[in-house]
């Protein structure tokens, strides 16, 4: 409209381009999260699952989202188990729960903030850990996290935008690989740290699916 308009000569065309650009784009994810949402109410979403290194798909997730940590100068740190990290999964679905953990973590953490990737060994299970220096969650807020349309009613909340179904497909696709998600915080202001327990693929699994 403004383009259209008879002003249009004292028009930014380069800022005006930026948020339109903006717009689309988030518009996109959003009706990509609607969709892919329905595909898990209505059982239709299919996974391939195979052999995987999670190490690779953590840090494939990490390269993703690189230039947005880079941006907001946020100190990234890894500790890695060096234990076998096998699992059985589907790589594509994997990255995009790490991917939607690490976008959260980026969109929440203020400039010059922390984020801590942290991969251990729980049992027979391996656990990753995304913690955060940023906003925080509110204690009453935190069993709703994983709900669906679900968000912290704050300004900075509403400021961020979405559609509050990241986190909720990341629970479905985490529960979809036999695992557990599960978060944690001090309060608002005090950072927030998820945590995604899946199973090991044994040495045994891998047997008996080659014999």
């Amino acid at each position: 409209q403004l383009l259209r308009s008879e002003s249009r000569d004292k028009i930014d065309t380069d800022y005006g381009l930026d948020v339109i650009e903006r717009n689309a784009k988030a518009q996109s994810e959003m009706i990509s999260d609607i969709l892919f949402v329905s595909r898990v109410i209505t059982g239709k979403l299919t996974l391939n699952f195979e052999p995987i290194d999670l190490i690779s798909v953590v840090k494939s997730s990490i390269d993703v989202v690189r230039p947005s940590i880079e941006a907001k100068k946020i100190t990234l740190t890894t500790s890695f188990d060096s234990e076998t990290n096998q699992i059985k999964g589907d790589a594509d679905r994997l990255q995009q729960i790490f991917w939607n953990l690490l976008s959260n973590a980026i969109k929440f953490t203020p400039r010059h903030g922390k984020i801590e990737i942290r991969l251990s060994h729980v049992g027979s299970n391996i656990k990753v850990e995304i913690a955060d220096s940023g906003q925080g969650i509110n204690p009453k807020f935190l069993p709703f996290v994983f709900e669906r349309f679900r968000q912290a009613d704050s300004s900075y909340t509403r400021q961020v935008g979405g559609l509050g179904l990241g986190l909720a497909i990341v629970r479905h696709l985490v529960e979809l690989h036999g695992g557990i998600v599960g978060v944690e915080s001090e309060g608002e202001g005090r950072g927030a740290t998820f945590t995604v327990t899946l199973p090991i693929f044994t040495a045994e699994e891998t047997e008996k699916n080659s014999s």
